[in-house]
């Protein structure tokens, strides 16, 4: 577990073989390819040259695969995220707000999880009446309740 405590200011993770090896090599290499197809067109002969346009072709779908691959990991976790939060929710909300817990958007459970139990059900009323965004809702979170599983 990391040793300082989260907190609105400090609750971004990063992975750095992702943030800081993956991402930047590929996208290097997608505008490496761009330089490479346009010293080619450039050069005269042919208006493009086949080689060039499928290292392009090539480049950017790795590029796109990168991420993709990075962000369906995510999307589960926030499918996880909105099974635990509506469960924590349904049991700390009374019942007026307890069948409203639907209503609450993904974006909305994932902040709240950052929620103490106590200041919880207040949280998630004021989500409801106000439509808080994700960014919101942490901002009003007095007492942080970390999360260090998400990646």
């Amino acid at each position: 577990m990391p040793e300082k405590p989260q907190s609105f200011a400090h609750h971004t993770r990063w992975d750095p073989w992702f943030h800081f090896f993956m991402g930047p090599v590929f996208i290097v290499a997608v505008i490496f390819a761009l330089i490479h197809l346009f010293a080619h067109i450039a050069s005269g002969g042919l208006m493009f040259n086949i080689h060039s346009v499928l290292i392009l072709i090539f480049a950017s779908a790795c590029l796109v695969a990168v991420f993709k691959i990075r962000l369906y990991p995510l999307k589960v976790q926030d499918r996880v995220i909105r099974l635990e939060e509506q469960l924590r929710l349904t049991r700390l909300l009374s019942e007026p707000l307890r069948s409203r817990i639907p209503e609450l958007t993904v974006d909305q459970l994932c902040a709240l999880r950052f929620a103490s139990d106590a200041e919880l059900p207040a949280l998630a009323a004021r989500a409801l009446h106000e439509k808080l965004s994700r960014k919101q809702i942490k901002e009003a979170i007095q007492n942080w309740r970390p999360d260090y599983w998400r990646v």
